[in-house]
């Protein structure tokens, strides 16, 4: 009943008061607003004090309704009102006058809902109210300026043809003299970057009044840059605010801008320097501030960081490690930059990531590899392959190869060869004194061959056997076969003088390109036998330790098969890093390969192969990695690598080793060793148990650097074995 009446009440109200158009009413509560600062005596009153909140809310109400009831995009009159009297700007300039930080809010957050929701609005928004924000650091209406120019950013991403607006002009036209006016009054009768004027009498008197009224009290600065982004300025200004909230809305402002298509903002951002020094700067000075001595495995460890989610915990995290935080800070920024990077114009994003290499990597990171302590070289490692670990825009990670390995790619013709001091360096630290060192230089170039970059691969490997001058330069034809098909001086497996001081390299039968990734079929290669030959290639690796020196098969759950199933997996995750990469499904024709060019397997293998050639003298971690990135480059789907390193049968030229015949070599000195060692086979069982956390440790076993390494050199044979049958089991497949 009492709703009825309220009802009844209402309609009767609304019959003898009609509302105002909105128009008239939007107007109306512009002027009540103008009206109090022409005529209050007292300027320091407060304004949440007056009735100015409530006129500000019924303005963003009047707006908001008019733009429900017009069709998208269409500009109604209370906006062309708003727009041709720059009201938001004067009622900045107001704020600003005024002494009290609750008026400034006030106000901003009037703009901030105006802008909100009337992208019309956008395109008119004059350039100083954009240059206000972000002048003074930790003001009290930062939160306010952020808002505002993080909504104007969302707007531009919607339609970014919009952003030349926000593009000052290189000259502007001068001011015209206006003796009965303010200086505000003249800032606000400038010409808008639109191009749109703002004549005199679209000006109410009563406006120029107040404004005149703000003019003596506020005199704002002006910035004479010309042809400036204000909206990266601004955002830039912010993101050095002490409130980190502040700084990760800035950054993404930053972020939004970035990946706004338009040629103009584009040219902006590659030829002005102030993005590129807010990023590089910054990183440059997080990494400074890290310990100079950490331990690789906190470096390694340290949880996933995503750039604004961090958490800070300045107690826990000096409880875990010193510099944890330090580091998660940089890890932060360098997850920003990634990020940033990523999102970029193409044209900007190089520009920004070429900056991040000069500044940061060249600048600072390179003297830390360089130099010679031991200290400073494993933590400036260790760091290196977090950030490789880390970095996934494709810019930033050319650059990145690009200043680790060079931009040439040149063939090495010699060990001696140095084309590239910090490859060199690096390539070198796999085998230094240091075992730590070696691990963890090891580790970074594992991590570095598994990123989606060709010249990695081409730079490191591919260029030394791209002519597969590795092979016996004697044609085919000239050799002759027995009945069964292979040559005369082949032998079969079983049968081959493995332990020879000679190796088997000459007396294998050639390649039959098998599992290629179009396996090749041909009178002389039938499918069948391709068939037959990869699992020759199987068991070669599998038989390849001899029986004394095997111990997986009398433990439980160390098999074969768990090799099968990682090797699926990782192949088909190569197989998608590579995808696009011009990488033939056959190795190159003998009749397109320079075979007479003298062979160098390159800097990088030749390092692997020594170090896997004294596996049964180094320590156990060494062997790990040493064989853990030679396992990662035999998965690499190129038809040369499939042939180099997982090709038993080989017919090598003089002088060549490969993968296989370096294994050969390790397993005749095996032979030799195993005959002076009293109980061989039941030491080597105690000590895979060991490892395998089966066994306590106990009595002290002599020879256990060369019974570790007999066991991860059978483990290694066993994941060559199934990389090899995934391989061509995965290319097979996909031919039918």
């Amino acid at each position: 009943m009492f709703s009825k009446i309220t009802s009844i009440l209402q309609h009767a109200v609304e019959a003898l008061a009609p509302s105002l158009p909105l128009q008239e009413d939007f107007v109306y509560h512009w002027k009540a607003i103008t009206h109090y600062y022409i005529e209050t005596s007292d300027d320091k009153a407060p304004v949440t004090d007056t009735n100015i909140p409530s006129h500000l809310e019924q303005m963003l109400e009047i707006l908001t309704q008019e733009e429900r009831e017009r069709d998208s995009g269409e500009t109604g009159p209370c906006m062309e009102y708003l727009l041709h009297h720059k009201i938001l700007e004067t009622l900045y300039t107001l704020g600003k006058a005024d002494v009290g930080n609750k008026d400034q809010k006030v106000i901003l957050l009037y703009i901030v809902g105006s802008v909100n929701f009337g992208f019309s609005l956008v395109t008119f928004l004059d350039q100083k109210l954009i240059r206000l924000c972000g002048e003074v650091l930790a003001g009290p209406t930062e939160n306010e300026e952020i808002q505002f120019l993080c909504i104007v950013c969302a707007k531009l991403k919607q339609d970014p043809y919009l952003v030349d607006f926000f593009l000052e002009n290189k000259t502007k036209k001068p001011k015209p003299k206006d003796p009965g006016g303010s200086q505000m009054l003249k800032d606000n009768t400038l010409t808008l970057d639109t191009g749109q004027s703002l004549t005199k009498d679209l000006i109410d008197p009563q406006e120029e009044s107040a404004a005149a009224a703000a003019a003596s009290t506020f005199s704002p600065t002006t910035n004479n840059n010309s042809n400036n982004y204000n909206l990266v300025s601004s955002l830039l200004n912010l993101t050095r605010s002490p409130d980190g909230r502040i700084v990760v809305k800035a950054c993404e402002g930053l972020m939004l801008l970035v990946s706004l298509p338009e040629p103009a903002a584009t040219k902006y951002l590659t030829e002005n320097a102030e993005l590129c020094e807010l990023l590089t700067e910054r990183l440059v000075s997080f990494y400074k501030a890290l310990p100079q001595s950490m331990d690789p495995l906190d470096i390694e460890m340290v949880e996933s960081v995503n750039w604004g989610l961090d958490v800070y915990n300045l107690k826990e995290d000096a409880a875990v490690f010193t510099g944890k935080r330090a580091l998660i800070s940089f890890l932060s920024w360098l997850d920003y930059c990634d990020q940033l990077i990523k999102e970029a114009h193409k044209a900007a994003a190089a520009v920004l990531a070429k900056a991040v290499k000069e500044r940061f990597f060249v600048s600072v990171m390179e003297p830390q590899l360089m130099q010679t302590s031991e200290v400073g070289i494993l933590t400036s490692t260790a760091l290196l392959n977090r950030i490789i670990r880390q970095v996934t825009s494709e810019a930033l990670l050319r650059e990145m190869v690009f200043f680790l390995l060079g931009e040439d790619g040149e063939l090495e013709t010699s060990p001696m060869s140095v084309h590239y001091p910090l490859r060199h360096r690096l390539i070198e630290h796999c085998d230094h004194l240091s075992d730590e060192i070696s691990i963890s230089t090891l580790r970074l170039f594992e991590q570095l061959i598994q990123k989606p970059n060709q010249h990695i691969l081409h730079s490191l490997i591919l260029c030394s056997l791209e002519e597969r001058n590795y092979l016996e330069n004697k044609p085919q034809e000239e050799r002759e076969t027995l009945e069964n098909g292979q040559f005369h001086d082949a032998i079969d497996l079983e049968e081959d003088p493995l332990f020879g001081d000679e190796g088997p390299t000459d007396s294998r039968p050639p390649n039959s390109d098998w599992f290629s990734l179009s396996p090749l079929q041909s009178p002389d290669h039938p499918k069948n036998d391709v068939k037959t030959e990869v699992h020759k290639i199987v068991n070669s690796f599998l038989c390849l330790v001899p029986d004394e020196a095997k111990s997986s098969y009398q433990v439980e759950g160390t098999g074969y098969d768990t090799y099968l199933r990682d090797a699926h997996r990782q192949f088909k995750d190569f197989c998608g890093v590579c995808l696009h990469w011009d990488w033939r499904g056959n190795p190159k024709p003998f009749e397109k390969c320079n075979l007479d060019l003298p062979f160098f397997e390159g800097h990088f293998l030749k390092v692997l192969f020594d170090r896997m050639g004294r596996i049964l003298d180094q320590p156990y971690d060494v062997n790990l990695q040493v064989t853990a990135v030679l396992s990662k480059l035999s998965l690499l789907p190129h038809p040369h690598l499939n042939e180099y390193l997982l090709d038993p049968y080989i017919n090598l030229a003089p002088g060549c080793r490969s993968l296989f015949s370096v294994i050969v070599r390790v397993v005749g000195d095996l032979m030799m060793r195993i005959q002076r060692i009293p109980d061989f086979t039941p030491k080597l069982l105690l000590v895979r148990k060991r490892l395998l956390g089966l066994e306590p440790e106990g009595i002290t076993i002599d020879h256990v650097t060369l019974l570790e390494g007999v066991i991860v050199l059978e483990e290694f044979c066993k994941e060559l074995a199934a990389i090899a049958f995934v391989k061509y089991h995965t290319a097979s497949s996909s031919s039918l």
